[in-house]
């Protein structure tokens, strides 16, 4: 197993090294889409809509991007992957970049070659379970049958969380969110275990959500956010900025209902260098000087994005918690714009 596991890790690595070499920026620029790998499908953050047209929060920077570079948010080539595909996608210049859920962890960082611009999402694990079991914690779950899809650091936690606290489990390995929700649903496992804002919005899917419950206990760390190859520092570059420009827009309170006010030029410099009215900035990244504000009307600021897609008004009902702004107590952050 763990032999499978190095060879796995050494044919991704070996793919981003050979793919890395690649101008990315041109690449896109040239094609005149932008591959953008996404999940197999979930509620809210990446999904089709019944006309094929993708939608949610982690398209929405997949969106931005395609703005950014391209001027048109539509420009997107959305390509699903599982835990198990997306770096192989990823490593060998299938998709220019990924948003796809997936957590920022040391092993692919530097041993898969990868490089997470930001993060979009801080995330924890966390259990979901069926009302009538009866069960209130994660702890009383010793002998249960869980649900999990295999690939992913989920997989890694759950192993460490019930070896700590000395219980047992069966896991019932599955390879994407639906089939996960099948399985779960049909009984054939007592637990579905994933990140707890993939557990709202899968639950929030269900003909009776509140037929299931979350339960308390967060037993990891989820960075979540997009990612690129390593070895092509410009294009890195474009994907984290452009995140950026969405998470400063918010704080600086330029939305798409007053950024063409906005971009007429106003008295404060950063949103005039974000906008493109002051300074190079757009020239320095190899785009034109509207670029964050192309990126920013794509779909709305960070703010935006969070409340029309996974907020507390949306069925998934997600609060902002450590999602909220640096202002506001959270951890959404974005260095200056200078």
């Amino acid at each position: 197993m763990k032999k499978s596991v190095l060879l796995g890790a050494m044919t991704v690595a070996g793919l981003a090294a050979g793919a890395a070499g690649a101008a990315t920026l041109d690449d896109v620029k040239a094609r005149g889409t932008l591959n953008c790998g996404v999940t197999t499908g979930l509620t809210g953050f990446a999904a089709p809509d019944a006309n094929g047209v993708w939608d949610g929060f982690d398209v929405g920077v997949c969106r931005a991007v395609a703005a950014a570079v391209l001027g048109d948010p539509m420009a997107v080539e959305f390509v699903p992957t599982t835990g198990q595909t997306r770096f192989t996608a990823l490593a060998s210049g299938e998709i220019d970049m990924l948003a796809r859920n997936t957590t920022w962890t040391f092993s692919r960082d530097v041993d898969l070659k990868f490089e997470f611009v930001g993060v979009n999402y801080y995330d924890g694990q966390g259990f979901m379970v069926p009302r009538d079991l009866g069960v209130s914690s994660a702890k009383d779950l010793d002998g249960a049958t869980v649900c999990i899809q295999t690939g992913t650091t989920t997989e890694l936690n759950l192993a460490d969380y019930f070896r700590s606290n000395n219980i047992s489990y069966e896991p019932v390995p599955i390879e994407t969110n639906a089939e996960a929700q099948q399985q779960y649903l049909a009984g054939a496992c007592d637990v579905y275990t994933t990140d707890a804002s993939g557990l709202a919005a899968t639950r929030a899917t269900f003909e009776a959500p509140g037929d299931h419950v979350l339960l308390p206990e967060i037993v990891s760390k989820e960075p979540l956010g997009p990612l690129v190859r390593h070895g092509d520092n410009e294009w890195g570059d474009i994907v984290r900025w452009t995140l950026n420009a969405l998470v400063t827009a918010e704080e600086l309170n330029v939305t798409s209902a007053n950024i063409e006010e906005l971009s007429a030029g106003t008295n404060n410099p950063e949103i005039n260098r974000l906008l493109g009215t002051e300074g190079e900035l757009g020239a320095m990244l190899g785009l034109d000087a509207d670029w964050a504000k192309n990126a920013i009307m794509a779909g709305g600021n960070y703010g935006e994005l969070f409340e029309k897609n996974i907020g507390e008004n949306t069925p998934i009902g997600l609060a902002r918690g450590l999602n909220a702004q640096w202002t506001e107590g959270g951890l959404i952050y974005s260095p200056p714009f200078r």
